[in-house]
């Protein structure tokens, strides 16, 4: 089997790792448009195994040219790609799969079911933390439940070693950042689709110490379609990002800085990029099974790690996009068409993968 990785940055690495050392692969192919990011991407491997290329992915009959080459198509590059991409991998019969992060560019996807259908192609977009991972223990949710009263979705990157006024660093896109931070939040209130500002509804959520109080607020993008899945099953659905006490209030006013590229530019010269992260989720949900009420958590602290030197970030987005393709590789997802992680992907599997990879996600039923 022979993959594809669009994109060699952080995201992009750790996919590349974990298809190293988990899947079957004949030959995997690591592409970016910058030479120098090509280059990081070499000294991080260091294994003559991996195939590197210097491509613009809007080259379009080059990327058609790899498309055809490869079984499996990844994209870690920013997500109004995708689209184009999708498209692209039905034209080569190529199965398809991203990190996602905007809602617009998922429908515009999704509307291309039939046309991947017929292609024999399978396409997954979000597959990532948040969307991805959080879809899937959704999913879990409403498969082991007969009704749900509540979700709610609580995830966040976050700096070991927090620095003020922020308490934050870059462990992802800055653009990305800013996306969750001013578009819309999608949110299930009594079975019906509503849009909430981002940056609002702030609570406290409490983790075992070091961690202990930390705040969550709503953000954009972490729900998907979720909503949209589920509108019939779970009365209230939301998704907020989790912080260090403080962030809330100190960026909100950062948002101000208009053009975008300029906040962008401030984030990066104010904000590190190379501390050791860790990833906090937290998903509660209460409901019915068998005429009883149950309230049930799943929890993941994961950290940095230090024998491979990949942040917790890259570690719990990457892998579970690296778990599914390897599921298209194996068989395991074998329908054909667009389709979110809760539709598609098997439960047991997916967190029994994660725990190979060491992260751990702990499911409490009270």
């Amino acid at each position: 089997m022979n993959f594809l990785v669009i994109g060699s940055g952080m995201m992009g690495q750790a996919i590349g790792f974990d298809l190293l050392n988990f899947s079957n692969f004949d030959n995997i192919t690591l592409i970016d448009k910058d030479k120098k990011t090509i280059e990081n991407a070499k000294k991080f491997f260091k294994n003559p195994n991996l195939n590197f290329k210097n491509i613009d992915i809007e080259n379009k009959s080059k990327v058609k040219k790899l498309f055809e080459e490869n079984d499996i198509a990844i994209s870690a590059v920013p997500y109004n790609f995708n689209f184009y991409l999708s498209k692209i991998a039905i034209e080569k019969n190529t199965h398809f799969l991203d990190l996602g992060g905007n809602n617009d560019f998922v429908k515009k996807q999704r509307s291309l079911f039939s046309k991947a259908k017929n292609g024999n192609v399978t396409i997954i977009p979000d597959c990532g933390l948040a969307p991805g991972m959080t879809s899937i223990i959704t999913s879990d949710l409403v498969k082991n439940l007969d009704s749900v009263d509540f979700v709610k979705l609580r995830v966040g990157g976050l700096p070991i070693d927090p620095k003020p006024p922020l308490n934050y660093q870059i462990v992802f896109s800055p653009n990305g950042l800013i996306n969750e931070y001013i578009e819309k939040a999608i949110v299930l209130e009594n079975g019906k689709i509503n849009f909430k500002e981002s940056m609002t509804d702030l609570e406290e959520i409490s983790f075992p110490a070091p961690f202990n109080k930390m705040e969550a607020f709503l953000t954009s993008g972490g729900c998907s379609t979720l909503p949209y899945t589920y509108k019939d099953k779970i009365r209230h659905l939301d998704y907020k990002t989790i912080r260090f006490p403080g962030h809330c209030k100190t960026f909100k006013p950062l948002l101000k800085i208009k053009p975008r590229e300029k906040l962008i530019s401030y984030l990066i010269k104010n904000l590190p990029s190379n501390g050791k992260d860790v990833v906090l989720l937290k998903v509660i949900a209460k409901g019915i099974k068998d005429n009883s009420e149950f309230e049930i958590e799943y929890l993941m602290i994961d950290y940095y790690d230090e024998n491979n030197n990949i942040t917790s970030m890259m570690r719990t987005t990457a892998y579970p996009t690296s778990i599914i393709a390897q599921m298209i590789e194996q068989e395991i997802i074998n329908e054909k068409g667009v389709f979110c992680c809760e539709e598609i992907v098997p439960q047991d599997i997916f967190f029994k993968e994660l725990k190979k990879r060491d992260i751990i996600i702990e499911k409490k039923i009270k």
